[in-house]
């Protein structure tokens, strides 16, 4: 619903021209509105000159985008490449800006704010993602140093100090530009505040060096994910040389521990690792999925003095002791977000589980249980330990053998949980070929009756619509969840697997021309 102000707006912003004329008669407290109002519009240049002459004392795109009582509908999931671009570039041109007729109060302007989905509602459909806005951003900024270094500029423009809050995503492709423009921070009027980091496909030797440079102080969000080689040695390293205050959420690459190989040394150092991240009393998210951790969370986990609201162990290959200790830890009362994927759950540790289940049951938002081996005969035991979970906004559990059957009396359970949104399903088990074994590989994934699926997913839907659960959206996304980083920067990795596979075949052909 839209308030008469806030159609006023759109009338006023709908004629750009007009109103790009007319912004030096508006009064300061309609900035924000006629912003969002040419945000929903896709009015690019209104946009540029809302920020380029921007009154306020802080620019919050979150907030700004967010509902009000003008109009109620979230716009900050558009992560529109017109818009964006448009206030980026009008925040550097505020500072450029020697005729603004408003005295420049701006200080804080905040981009974290900024949600990436899968669909786009915008016009244009072209969005501008996490690692899109931080190229552009250290663009501008760098240039707008050279610029003001060359040209001759109102003295007063090198007093402007605008602290510029975002989430940094850093490759090895835009990783020389981030570094510069964070080299340059304290010359620039736009100083990059990082508050969020994710590095994908740097060295080692790279991540060390621009971490330092994010101001770790301020970090509140740290990602380390795919092609960076961090094991247990370097993540002790990295904590013992950067403190982070205010760490809330840590999430470290694949392999990052593997209790396999471990040494007394690798003991010391697993207990070291533990009472430092003791010390981050901030830390509430954890995610160190794909690492072997067999026997050993109670030694990571048991010094942490601040309660986890969000642990991701999946495919972890935990044992009835770490589940036990899980269970009964301080943190199960606390657990939002939890995922236990790739462990055989129903086989290893039925009764632990559902005791973790029911201790975090108050305040569980998300569960992802993918590949945990639930079959038909588990179903109504899991209903049973689920019927707690009043909270639950997500169930992830694709990849289970389970039939059409089994599917359908756990979806019309699913239907009385009234927080649900989202749902995560398999192929059921009677769409592939008779003997199929799961986990399923790769190959034979795809390899089921597309026809019975798409009846079985309708019967499914069916069965939402019937309960009044429209709200709840049910897929089958065979490859994963839709992650906007991997989404935006898959060439670049896709280039970088080739050149791995490429140098490791180089490698062995090297290797087996010397042996004969």
């Amino acid at each position: 619903m839209k308030s008469l102000r806030f159609i006023s707006a759109e009338a006023f912003v709908s004629n750009a021209e007009f109103a790009r004329k007319s912004l030096g008669a508006v009064a300061h407290d309609l900035f924000p509105l006629l912003f969002k109002a040419s945000y929903l519009l896709e009015q690019g240049e209104v946009i540029h000159d809302l920020v380029e002459n921007w009154p306020l004392f802080d620019f919050n795109v979150g907030k700004l985008l967010g509902a009000t009582l003008d109009y109620q509908e979230d716009l900050s999931h558009r992560t529109c490449s017109v818009c964006l671009e448009s206030c980026l570039t009008g925040l550097r041109d505020y500072v450029l800006n020697q005729s603004s007729p408003y005295m420049k109060k701006l200080r804080v302007v905040d981009l974290t704010g900024m949600k990436d989905v899968e669909v786009q509602f915008c016009k244009c459909k072209k969005t501008m993602g996490r690692w899109t806005r931080t190229q552009l951003l250290s663009k501008l900024c760098s240039e707008l140093l050279v610029y003001l270094q060359q040209a001759q500029c109102n003295p007063g423009t090198f007093e402007i100090s605008i602290s510029v809050l975002i989430d940094l995503f850093v490759t090895e492709r835009n990783y020389d530009l981030v570094v510069q423009a964070l080299l340059k921070k304290c010359s620039c009027p736009l100083k990059i505040c990082c508050v969020a980091f994710r590095c994908d496909n740097l060295t080692l030797q790279k991540f060390f060096y621009i971490i330092k440079l994010t101001d770790p102080s301020l970090l509140r969000k740290l990602e380390i994910v795919h092609n960076v080689h961090l094991e247990m040695e370097h993540l002790e390293m990295l904590f013992n040389s950067i403190h982070f205050p205010l760490l809330m959420s840590l999430t470290l690459p694949a392999r990052t521990f593997n209790v396999r190989r471990f040494t007394a040394t690798d003991e010391q150092m697993l207990a070291n690792l533990g009472e430092k991240m003791s010390e981050m009393i901030q830390l509430t998210e954890l995610n160190i999925s794909f690492s072997i951790l067999t026997g050993r969370i109670q030694k990571l986990l048991s010094p942490l003095k601040t309660p986890l609201k969000m642990l991701d162990v999946s495919n972890c290959s935990l044992n009835h002791a770490d589940m036990a200790f899980l269970a009964n830890s301080f943190h199960a009362n606390h657990l939002e977000a939890l995922d236990l994927s790739g462990h055989d759950i129903p086989e290893l540790y039925p009764s632990t589980f559902f005791k973790l289940l029911s201790h975090c049951s108050s305040v569980l938002r998300s569960l992802t249980l993918e590949d945990c081996n639930i079959q038909d005969t588990h179903v109504n035991m899991l209903i049973l330990g689920l019927s707690p979970c009043q909270k639950l906004q997500e169930f992830k559990f694709i990849g289970n053998p389970l039939s059409s059957q089994a599917l359908k009396h756990l979806f019309t359970f699913l239907c009385e949980l009234p927080m649900l949104k989202n749902v995560e399903f398999p192929v059921p088990r009677d769409c592939y070929p008779i003997g199929i074994t799961y986990p399923i590989d790769d190959a034979s994934l795809c390899r089921y009756d597309h026809q019975k699926y798409e009846r079985v997913a309708e019967e499914l839907n069916l069965i939402l619509i019937q309960a009044n659960r429209e709200d709840v959206k049910a897929s089958t996304p065979l490859f994963g969840s839709y992650d906007s980083a991997v989404q935006e920067t898959n060439n670049e990795l896709g280039a970088y697997l080739i050149k791995s596979f490429k140098e490791t075949l180089e490698k062995f052909t090297t290797s087996f021309s010397k042996m004969n």
